[in-house]
């Protein structure tokens, strides 16, 4: 039975990469694309409660139907998986970002969090991502991220995923032929340089930009970081239980049996007084 695959990102409906994608991701199923219609990049797990979601339909550059939310990414998984289309979702492939999602990208990143949303509504979710060099101003070229997206997808459709798995799959800024090949990988160290820049406004009250330098990380073998500087594609199974069942032994000697400290402080005595004679 053909498979009914959800194609987002964070970039915007209309970003190249997600028409890329989709076109892979036809040659395995029946394509639907429902992502934000403005760049979410950075914009990590967010579901929107607040406020109603709002959809238009839209045309990518080869005529394809494509729909934009003004919500976030993983807002455009939910809309979907609850049903916006009439057929059910089998799989959700998000990408193709721009820029490399490692180490701890993964909390911020808005294509990998919407590949986790897809995981809690039941549904195998993938995110993909391309490595971004600094300095490079030239057209990119999807093709090689878009075809390994398809390989690892055909796995995926072929064996299946474990329950509440994620695979984060990040391709190296290679041409087809320089690529190594695929490899499975942990999730290394991003080494961060952001910087706060205060300055102030034309009234003369402060604002803020987050910036500073693009992030680095620790090339170490086996890691998603070692493996793009080695020339292969990194594919990251992530769990969604967070748990930190190493730590168990260590807290255990805790004190957790000691009495709570109270939350509501007893007034003094002195100060009792003085409210009494009010």
């Amino acid at each position: 039975m053909e498979k009914h695959i959800l194609v987002t990102n964070d970039d915007g409906v209309f970003a190249p990469g997600l028409l890329a994608l989709a076109q892979e991701m036809r040659k395995l199923g029946k394509v639907s694309i429902l992502a934000p219609d403005r760049n979410w990049s950075g914009g990590g797990h967010v579901k929107t409660l607040d406020r109603a979601l709002r959809v238009k339909e839209f045309q990518l550059a080869d005529g394809t139907q494509a729909f934009g939310s003004d919500g976030a990414p993983s807002d455009c998984v939910a809309l979907a998986t609850l049903g916006y289309f009439r057929e059910p979702i089998d799989l959700v492939v998000s990408g193709i970002n721009v820029g490399a999602n490692l180490g701890h990208d993964v909390t911020y990143s808005g294509t990998v969090t919407a590949a986790m949303e897809a995981v809690i509504a039941g549904v195998p979710g993938i995110a993909v991502s391309l490595e971004a060099v600094e300095g490079y101003f030239g057209e990119i070229d999807y093709g090689p991220s878009a075809k390994a997206a398809r390989q690892i997808v055909q796995q995926v459709i072929e064996n299946g995923l474990p329950y509440g798995i994620v695979l984060n799959v990040n391709v190296p800024f290679l041409s087809a032929e320089k690529i190594r090949g695929m490899t499975l990988t942990r999730q290394g160290l991003r080494v961060y340089h952001s910087r706060l820049d205060e300055r102030i406004d034309p009234r003369f009250r402060p604002y803020y930009w987050i910036g500073g330098e693009a992030p680095t990380g620790v090339p170490e073998h086996g890691t998603d970081v070692g493996a793009l500087a080695e020339g292969f594609v990194s594919v990251t199974p992530l769990q969604l239980d967070l748990t930190a069942y190493g730590a168990f032994n260590d807290l255990r000697v805790w004190h957790w049996d000691s009495p709570a400290e109270p939350l509501i402080h007893p007034v003094p005595l002195a100060l009792k007084s003085s409210i009494e004679q009010i």
